[in-house]
């Protein structure tokens, strides 16, 4: 983690994905949303090209996409042992430009990108990105004999540093925009970790969330989060030591309340916990500003009873929607974002 944590004070950021399809009227609302901290999004309704595995899967090495059924697999027509050579030669030579992000595959980065450079730099301003996670871009290819990558070390591995150096890529093109670069690692395969159908042990999961995290330290000046939507084991998401740590509060705050010394020992080391506190289901439909500010409270008062000090709490804490909002209809997004923007304009004046 970063010796100096920011002053987050409840700002408002977003996860990703969003249900519209037209890439200037997106972004300006997140602009207007979430000033401080605006995130590119994602199109996924747009093009299979912005599916969260698909978007990041340019440069690397041996996978194919199928389009019509958004999903990736590995090419069986070139031999993994040369496929690999070819891309350690060009990860170890630091060719970042070969693991660019097009704009056909993330429009909403270029554009928000672009406007955010001709506009001064805000002081005490961030611009948000964010790239699927190792654990869940393993899990969602199957090689030549239909085996998750996830059973294959050589191969899981390869792109787990993939993914490593196109995140670097993209902390540059964040950077481009005079703010400070943060970037979530999404992990939504995580919800649920440790049940019978988990094929990944603890340590394996922080080892690969380590790979990209270390290399973004090592070669960027970046802020680096990690995302999951669901129940997860959270004493393991925080000794992976991201800066912050992003959950749905909504659905699921008592699980995650439930590592209170985990929590307190993660902000005290300068971390900080976005509260992913509007719902993004249908439920929002029925959500107030009301009802999630009491939620919020809720969540920070349990934690102030645990011992962490209440200016602390707030120095740390930002606001997200629960997860991504690709599922969601139009009119549920746009309330969605309305009540983050609510919220955090709310928070941050007290």
């Amino acid at each position: 983690m970063q010796n100096h944590s920011p002053d987050f004070h409840f700002i408002a950021t977003g996860i990703g994905s969003v249900p519209f399809t037209d890439i200037a009227s997106t972004c300006n609302g997140i602009l207007r949303e979430a000033p401080r901290m605006p995130f590119w999004p994602q199109f996924p309704r747009r093009s299979p090209v912005e599916d969260m595995s698909i978007q990041f899967s340019e440069g690397m090495p041996l996978l194919s996409a199928d389009l019509e059924n958004r999903s990736l697999a590995i090419d069986s027509d070139t031999p993994q042992a040369d496929a690999l050579v070819a891309f350690y030669d060009r990860f170890m030579s630091h060719d970042v430009e070969a693991f660019a992000l097009s704009r056909e595959y993330a429009p909403g980065l270029y554009w928000m990108a672009d406007s955010l450079a001709d506009r001064p730099a805000d002081e005490g301003g961030f611009f948000k990105g964010q790239t699927v996670g190792p654990v869940t871009f393993a899990a969602g290819i199957r090689d030549t004999n239909g085996t998750s990558v996830l059973h294959n070390p050589e191969l899981l591995e390869a792109l787990t540093h993939a993914l490593a150096i196109k995140a670097r890529w993209q902390v540059g093109a964040l950077a481009s925009s005079g703010r400070q670069p943060v970037i979530f690692l999404d992990e939504p395969y995580l919800s649920g970790f440790g049940s019978a159908f988990s094929p990944i042990q603890r340590e394996t999961v922080i080892e690969l969330l380590r790979i990209v995290i270390d290399y973004l330290r090592t070669h960027t000046d970046t802020l680096i989060g990690i995302h999951c939507c669901g129940n997860t084991d959270w004493s393991m998401i925080l000794e992976a030591e991201p800066d912050i740590v992003n959950f749905d509060a909504f659905e699921h705050l008592d699980y995650f309340l439930l590592y209170p010394d985990h929590i307190r020992k993660f902000l005290l080391a300068g971390g900080a916990v976005a509260w992913g506190i509007v719902p993004t289901s249908p439920a929002v439909m029925e959500a107030t500003f009301d009802s999630l500010a009491s939620r919020l409270r809720k969540g920070l008062a349990y934690l102030e009873e645990k011992g962490i000090d209440r200016s602390l709490l707030a120095q740390r804490s930002l606001l997200t929607p629960a997860c991504g909002m690709g599922s969601m209809t139009e009119r549920e997004a746009r309330k969605a974002l309305e009540l983050l923007g609510m919220l955090s304009r709310d928070w941050t004046e007290r």
